[in-house]
């Protein structure tokens, strides 16, 4: 398996999603080996960490790919994640009798208002050459046949439960009325800009808007506090360490995920495993959850304050019953098991056929 983070050295929700899978495989006795950019790496047993050194992110993913094809001889399956696993993936498959399969957890157009061209054409490579396609959810599953013609089979991502203790977050923040919190990359996929214009329409509250997190828009989100005259209702305390994100989510009386595109929403089920009420735009794991579990808001300004003071009316979150990251290994094994059945029936294209069919996408990309 292709990884880029693994937890707690994580950039988003897919690397927390590699490291439960990778450790749910390894509690079933699967042989499972996960190919990691080395700084990310932990030092442990069946994970190999690879240097790769200076430069933009397709020149330290081109220097995954070797490695990535030299383990994968040794293997049936192999399993990449999103849009940097083509060329590793496809390097694998053009050198070696494996299977391919391919989940994504998000898309470019999810990603970017304007999806880079390489991207988008990368994520085409993927669902022409992979074997068998993997979606987070149904939603993008079914961007993905719209965008691509894939057909992909659903696997929810687990739900994410936080730790808390005894830390006064809202006195270190110097909270005195409502918090409302978000946390999450600074981009602008993640809709914070409509998250900030809401808090103009609900300052008859003593509310306080935390965002956690960072990212390229971090010091323009700043300056836009400024311009808002919300300045003095905003903090920014930066990257959240993961052994920390409960007690901010316990500190808060709403989480917020204002997303353009949310294809799961793992921080979603993280403010819901400590009780706080959550306001969300559209996203894949209200799937997995009752109707009443999410204020469901759009994503703009008027929409979103709506749905804050609909949240600060309710005595903390609704019920439910939580999808398990052992329900989204059992997934994966399912196909894995598939993926073995017809190998062993022949049904698999493999060998030099599979070779020779993937060559020129292989020219392509060397």
């Amino acid at each position: 398996m292709l990884g880029w983070g693994f937890p707690p050295n994580v950039t988003g929700g897919l690397d927390v999603h590699v490291g439960e899978l990778f450790e749910g495989l390894e509690r079933r006795g699967v042989d499972v080996e996960l190919v990691l950019p080395e700084e990310y790496a932990p030092d442990r047993e069946n994970v190999v960490g690879v240097p790769t050194g200076e430069g933009d992110i397709i020149t330290r993913i081109g220097r995954l790919s070797e490695t990535f094809a030299e383990r994968a001889a040794d293997h049936e399956i192999i399993h990449t994640h999103d849009w940097f696993g083509y060329g590793p993936g496809l390097r694998a498959k053009r050198n070696n009798d494996v299977t391919w399969v391919a989940s994504f957890h998000s898309l470019s157009s999810d990603r970017n208002v304007d999806p880079p061209q390489r991207e988008v054409e990368t994520e085409r490579r993927i669902v022409e050459n992979a074997d068998y396609l993997i979606s987070v959810s149904e939603l993008l599953a079914g961007n993905l046949h719209e965008q691509y013609g894939g057909e992909s089979e659903v696997i929810y991502n687990g739900f994410s439960s936080c730790e808390t203790t005894d830390r006064d977050v809202r006195a270190e923040l110097g909270i005195d009325g409502e918090m409302i919190f978000f946390v999450g990359r600074h981009t602008h996929q993640k809709g914070i800009e409509h998250l900030m214009y809401a808090m103009t329409k609900i300052l008859d509250r003593d509310v306080t808007l935390v965002l956690g997190g960072k990212g390229h828009l971090s010091p323009q989100l700043k300056l836009f506090a400024e311009l808002l005259g919300i300045e003095d209702r905003v903090r920014f305390p930066g990257f959240i360490p993961e052994a920390e994100l409960g007690d901010y989510y316990a500190a808060a009386d709403v989480f917020v995920s204002p997303s353009l595109a949310e294809p799961f929403g793992i921080t979603i089920t993280e403010a819901l495993s400590v009780g706080t009420p959550v306001v969300a735009t559209e996203c894949g794991v209200a799937e997995v959850l009752p109707e009443n579990a999410l204020v469901e808001v759009e994503p703009d300004s008027d929409s979103i304050a709506w749905g804050i003071r609909q949240a600060l009316a309710m005595d903390g979150a609704p019920e439910y019953d939580p999808f398990t990251w052992d329900d989204c290994v059992d997934g994966n094994l399912a196909v894995y098991e598939r993926v073995m059945a017809e190998r062993e029936s022949g049904g698999d294209e493999t060998g030099e056929d599979a070779r020779q069919a993937t060559d020129a996408e292989g020219a392509v990309e060397e």
